[in-house]
């Protein structure tokens, strides 16, 4: 008896994995987005906290804002929502905006603390 089927037979059919290639593509899709007053875009600002893609490469985007008070507050998840949309092979977009836990600058990627100078 294969190891596989063993665990198959106790724990169920494993779930197909997501695409890791569809992801990188929503990746790089939103790394073309750029917050209005840092030039940097919102996926090396640490905007993005969650990116999930099902099975069924419907893909959910949990992000914040540096700050409620942000001047795209309100347009900046329809960005969002419209960008992934243009990835291949994406189906459902949701996008969460969420304020907890608040953005600070420890978010930052290394790559955005060097394009600020913070380096």
């Amino acid at each position: 008896m294969s190891e596989t089927f063993l665990n198959e037979f106790l724990d169920g059919p494993a779930e197909a994995a997501p695409d890791n290639a569809l992801r990188d593509q929503i990746v790089d899709k939103l790394k073309t987005i750029y917050d209005p007053e840092i030039p940097v875009n919102i996926y090396e600002l640490g905007l993005i906290y969650g990116l999930d893609v099902s099975p069924e490469n419907d893909v959910k985007v949990t992000m914040t804002l540096t700050t409620p008070m942000c001047p795209v507050a309100e347009s900046m998840p329809g960005e969002v929502e419209s960008k992934v949309r243009e990835v291949d092979g994406v189906n459902e977009v949701e996008v969460e905006l969420v304020w907890e836990p608040a953005w600070d600058m420890g978010k930052l990627s290394e790559a955005a603390k060097l394009e600020l100078g913070m380096l």
